[in-house]
């Protein structure tokens, strides 16, 4: 990897910022990284307030959707929730019938089959809202793109109201109202929220409208949470909030079903992100990929046969696991195969699962570091999902050839597609020409963002009886972290194996490392994923220098300090 310093940081500004906030210049500067440049901003940043939440009546069609559902629940006209099936989708139809359950609203949802009817609004779901005599719909996580499906519910005289988080196109949908921040003339001051982030500004919104004292928004937004980190929208601003608050609600009296899935995930202590990310998210997202994604909307829902339905969707879980770790291997064969160097990976192979081929295509991404597609036969189509390396926007690629797919959309970093499988050999093609155009040399090679150099005295521990040192506890108040705040990485150079360093498992290896001044009783412990072979380093006997993010290791009620290594080198200045 390219360790990657930020240079650009004034070191006045660094002085000021730490003086000002009484904290070490190493966190003033991660924190005028992420532009908190006064008392004010770390205020917010490091307390996040319920009070820091932006007016929903901000946002473009707020209060004409609002004004249409309460007209709803009011004249008992019957109202359908329409949502995605990722975990997005599925949190936004869970939160959105959780809340209009408790106003009494004649209320039910719909969630496209996968594999019947793809991504967004469908004709069968269309036809499915008049055969119910539906009054209004209100479509969460989709819908900018569903023009077609638009007119035909207008042609029904069924009302629709869209909050939908992805790009909108040139041409609008026929709607009553439109909740997207990122739509034109929309001056709501945060563009970055998933579509459960949406449809939790609605309800805001309507509780407020409405006047209702007895119940507060707030106390969904451990949904929003999970549908937040899940989404990798960046954990900045509104979301942090979200994120923050939503994660106190899931240590201090977490819903039965996210306890549940943690309890299968073994992450039953202080729940943090990185539990939602790899824990609640993985098992939502298994009953939309394998079976159908109502099962874990109404996991949320219900309280009733919790253990039962949770088993069921854990079944679920590693069957995708199983069958991801299988199409992994099968695709990069299929890479490890090509003879040519290219700047994009395109992979498809008619019996792979159309479930897992987004997180086979992250996956590749781990390998090769390239944009990639991955695809499966889909019917008497093709369709897969793409995923970008960091920096580069993939949806601007997929809009430039736009006329290869039967359909395609998504975000900067991910999307989905659809095409004809005679389009095939052109889409690989015109994806290799367009990309090899637009990316930068910087952008294919993988990069740690360094945020400072330390020396081992700042990672001793400080407080007696405590193992961790204060710069571990400072940063651990830099939390939730993800896009926007990533975990900080940092450096220590002139470091020599202390003796005990070893690869476990089949590709990790135990760091026991120390620099070079220090006696053994100053040596730390850390764990590499999948860096076997980068145990020659260690072997030489040379000094080295290592990145790693700061972390801890429980086990058997000791707790330690341990160094989570993302890269070595020989030598490093």
């Amino acid at each position: 990897m390219e360790w990657k310093f930020d240079k650009n940081i004034d070191k006045k500004s660094v002085e000021n910022l730490s003086k000002q906030l009484k904290i070490p210049s190493i966190i003033a500067r991660i924190l005028l990284k992420r532009n908190i440049n006064t008392f004010e901003k770390a205020k917010k940043f490091f307390r996040p307030n319920k009070k820091d939440f932006y007016k929903p009546s901000l946002m473009k069609g707020m209060q004409i959707a609002t004004d249409r559902i309460i007209e709803a629940i009011n004249n008992n006209q019957k109202i359908l929730i329409y949502g995605d099936y990722d975990v997005d989708g599925t949190c936004s139809v869970a939160l959105m019938m959780l809340f209009l359950k408790r106003l009494n609203a004649e209320v039910v949802f719909y969630q496209p089959d996968r594999y019947l009817e793809g991504y967004g609004i469908s004709m069968q779901g269309v036809e499915l809202a008049r055969e119910k005599n539906i009054n209004l719909i209100i479509a969460l996580d989709c819908g900018v793109k569903a023009i077609e499906q638009a007119k035909k519910i207008s042609s029904y005289n069924i009302d629709l109201i869209i909050c939908d988080h992805h790009f909108p196109g040139k041409t609008l949908p026929i709607s009553l109202a439109m909740l997207n921040p990122k739509q034109e003339g929309c001056s709501y001051p945060f563009k970055e929220l998933c579509g459960c982030g949406l449809a939790f500004k609605l309800i805001q919104n309507i509780i407020k409208t409405e006047n209702i004292s007895k119940f507060s928004a707030i106390e969904y937004l451990d949904i929003v949470a999970v549908a937040t980190a899940a989404d990798i929208v960046p954990l900045v601003d509104e979301n942090r909030l979200i994120t923050s608050i939503g994660i106190d609600l899931l240590n201090d009296s977490p819903r039965k079903c996210f306890k549940q899935m943690l309890d299968y995930a073994k992450r039953n202590k202080k729940i943090e992100i990185s539990d939602i990310v790899f824990g609640i998210a993985p098992r939502i997202n298994a009953a939309g990929r394998l079976k159908h994604a109502s099962l874990a909307t109404k996991l949320i829902i219900n309280t009733k046969n919790i253990i039962t339905n949770c088993q069921e969707i854990e079944k679920l879980n590693i069957e995708r696991k199983e069958l991801d770790k299988r199409i992994t291997d099968e695709a990069l064969s299929f890479l490890h195969e090509e003879k040519t160097q290219k700047y994009t990976s395109v992979v498809y192979d008619e019996n792979w699962h159309k479930g897992v081929v987004g997180i086979v295509a992250s996956r590749l991404i781990e390998t090769y570091y390239r944009p990639t597609i991955v695809l499966c036969k889909d019917g008497d189509i093709i369709s897969g999902s793409v995923r970008s390396v960091s920096g580069f926007d993939i949806y601007e690629v997929l809009y430039e050839i736009k006329d290869i797919f039967i359909k395609f959309g998504g975000h900067k970093y991910a999307a989905g597609l659809s095409l004809c499988e005679n389009k095939l050999d052109e889409l690989k093609i015109r994806f290799e020409e367009e990309v090899k155009k637009r990316i930068t040399k910087e952008q294919t090679i993988p990069g740690l963002i360094i945020d400072g150099v330390i020396d081992s005295k700042d990672l001793y521990p400080d407080i007696k009886n405590n193992p961790y040192p204060k710069l571990f506890r400072l940063v651990n108040q830099l939390a939730p972290f993800g896009p926007g705040n990533m975990r900080p990485t940092f450096v220590m150079k002139k470091l020599k194996n202390a003796g005990y360093s070893k690869i476990v498992g089949e590709n990790h290896i135990k760091f026991h490392i120390k620099q070079k001044e220090d006696d053994d009783s100053k040596a730390l412990f850390g764990i590499g994923f999948n860096m076997k072979d980068s145990y020659s380093i260690l072997k030489d006997k040379k000094e080295f220098s290592l990145a790693f993010n700061l972390d801890k290791n429980e086990y058997e009620g000791f707790q330690s300090l341990q160094l989570n290594v993302k890269d070595i080198k020989k030598t490093f200045y």
